[in-house]
């Protein structure tokens, strides 16, 4: 082989590192791996077989065509198993590697992959912090170096990335060493041309290191995605908790007054409220059936008509097809308590709320409409940065939906006021 030929087959074995790394990258179960620091026996085994199976397909391309021997990337997949999953996967992910060159009759691969799968664990147990493994560079950095002789809190962690880098060179010296003694036994890691032995060398560096950057590239793409998630979940829980009703004390009160007059009605005001306030207190979903957000609708509105009496009525055209949509928990009430906060209380005949479900062109749309007193104009232009109940349910929206949705509020003075919700259609299992 020639010394252009040799450069060829370096280049290729770290073209095909990085395609490999960017191949696993792309599933979900091999990234939710990646992400655990402690995993059980079964997720060892899985992680073993992962490696096993793609860096062993190139062993055993290799063996059948020799021509292609950039593809054999045996030596840095058992030790990149152990570095991410520990001895027991850097073994097994060794052993099974191994087994194509097996059948080609090279003995002593297995127990070479082997011991790299087992010095990745090595270097992986004396790691000083988990993350220091997926920061590992090629290029070792030499203010790092001169941080060896001062006391200062990089000590061990440049300690670590020299050793890391001086295990993976021992490797490859060892790997090519018994190959010399054993001939055909073992495959040589890096053919016998001395001026680009040195290329070599940094071909397998590369080919740990350019895995690793790839695959922490993944890890904190998805990190981010989990610390976003986990924001969006404490903001709407956030706004949920503004909404949440406030007429505690008013039902309490009235619950005084109907214990000597109507004990009966009394209990059943106790038993709605109770049930409102297990499922303000219970964890709730970020979305729940369009059935249990019209059921505590109906726990609401009963306590209010108790307190309204005949003042309020309440209305529901409810399309049945519609009971199984998820809808933003506690979408409805906010509004609902609007309408008869700001306008049917202060009517002294009262008024109707009526609340409408319906499909349109694949969305479901939401009414809510009442013939209270009204919105005056002015305050009907602020009513999304000012009104507490609907900016809230606006904001909880564009939070769950971005710009696939919408909500309107149209209303006029005397007459009452009407808000239509359209979001997406989405079933619940």
């Amino acid at each position: 082989m020639t010394s252009e030929q040799q450069l060829v087959v370096l280049l290729v074995r770290v073209a095909v590192a990085a395609s490999v790394a960017s191949f696993l990258s792309r599933f979900t179960a091999f990234l939710r791996m990646l992400m655990l620091e402690e995993r059980n026996l079964k997720q060892r085994v899985e992680l073993a077989l992962c490696f096993a199976v793609v860096f062993g397909a190139g062993v055993g391309v290799r063996v059948i065509a020799p021509g292609y021997q950039g593809v054999d990337l045996g030596l840095a997949g058992g030790l990149l198993a152990g570095l991410i999953g520990g001895y027991l996967t850097g073994l097994l992910a060794g052993v099974l590697i191994s087994i194509p060159a097996m059948f080609g009759g090279e003995w002593m691969t297995m127990p070479m992959l082997a011991g790299s799968g087992l010095l990745g664990g090595l270097l992986r147990d004396i790691s000083p912090d988990p993350e220091e493994i997926w920061h590992f560079s090629p290029v070792y950095d030499v203010l790092g170096g001169y941080r060896l002789f001062r006391k200062n809190r990089n000590l061990r962690s440049s300690a670590f990335q020299l050793l890391f880098l001086s295990s993976i060179l021992f490797a490859v010296f060892l790997y090519e060493a018994v190959s010399e003694i054993f001939a055909k036994a073992l495959h040589p890691v890096i053919p016998d041309i001395p001026v680009l032995s040195i290329g070599g060398y940094l071909a397998m560096v590369l080919c740990v290191a350019v895995p690793l950057k790839i695959w922490n590239s993944a890890r904190t793409e998805r990190k981010l995605e989990e610390q976003n998630r986990s924001l969006v979940e404490a903001r709407l829980v956030a706004l949920t908790n503004q909404i949440n009703p406030h007429f505690l004390f008013n039902t309490l009160n009235s619950i005084g007054a109907l214990v000597r007059i109507n004990p009966d009605e009394a209990r059943g005001v106790i038993y709605r409220l109770s049930s409102i306030l297990r499922r303000l207190l219970q964890k709730v979903e970020a979305r729940t059936p369009l059935r249990e957000e019209l059921n505590f609708i109906d726990d609401y509105l009963s306590i209010e008509m108790v307190r309204f009496g005949d003042k309020l009525r309440f209305e529901k055209d409810i399309d049945p097809e519609t009971l199984n949509t998820l809808v933003p928990s506690m979408v409805l009430q906010p509004i609902v308590e609007n309408s008869i906060k700001h306008g049917l209380a202060n009517q002294v005949e009262g008024g109707i709320i009526t609340i409408r479900s319906r499909f349109a062109n694949g969305r479901l749309k939401l009414t809510i409409e009442d013939n209270g007193s009204g919105i005056p104009e002015e305050r009907l232009q602020q009513l999304f940065s000012l009104g507490i109940g609907v900016s809230n349910v606006n904001e909880r929206l564009r939070v769950l939906y971005q710009e696939s949705y919408s909500v309107t509020v149209e209303s006029r003075p005397g007459e009452g006021t009407r808000t239509e919700i359209e979001i997406p259609d989405q079933i619940s299992l």
